[in-house]
């Protein structure tokens, strides 16, 4: 599969590139976005930063995943990434995102997952995405309400991170209850 260029009315979401490593490292090695996200590890590297970008790509040929940047329309400022866990004999994705800290409370995430849940059930031929987020991060619940998924419960001590068990909230949406645009 080949990564695509999604344009929001702020933002472009588009494959990572190698220029991206320095930002990616700097934004994602802050310990408060880490702290967010599942996968995220802390510290982050410039070489973590490169080898996700290899892996993204090599991901994205298998269809195992798309991971896309996500940049200011505006200036090209790269503030984050998105993407989409591919399970293909089940016709479904988990979706992941994440901003650096300059960018948080912009709305930018909601308007990044907006736009790669809609590609994901309209392009893609996707039957559900779903979603999960820590118990305490209030923020990605709410961009995971505004988009239209729907909250299907809480897996208790589900991962542990920072030798910390923690409980996930889990949200869904089918392609039928996408929203008209």
């Amino acid at each position: 599969m080949e990564p695509p260029t999604l344009q929001t009315a702020r933002l472009v979401l588009r494959p990572y590139s190698l220029d991206d490593s320095a930002d990616l490292a700097r934004l994602a090695g802050a310990r408060e976005v880490a702290a967010t996200t599942l996968r995220i590890p802390h510290p982050y590297r410039e070489q973590d930063a490169l080898d996700f970008i290899a892996s993204s790509r090599a991901d994205a040929e298998l269809g195992l995943s798309l991971r896309l940047a996500i940049t200011l329309r505006a200036s090209g400022a790269f503030c984050g990434g998105i993407g989409l866990r591919m399970s293909p004999a089940h016709h479904r994705a988990e979706l992941g995102y994440w901003l650096g800290l300059p960018y948080w409370g912009s709305g930018y995430a909601t308007e990044a997952a907006q736009a790669l849940v809609r590609y994901g059930f309209q392009t893609l031929g996707l039957h559900r995405i779903y979603a999960s987020h820590v118990v305490g991060n209030v923020a990605s619940g709410r961009v995971l309400q505004k988009i239209g998924m729907h909250h299907e419960g809480c897996l208790r001590n589900h991962i542990c991170k920072w030798d910390q068990f923690l409980d996930l909230e889990f949200y869904g949406m089918l392609r039928s209850e996408l929203p008209a645009q």
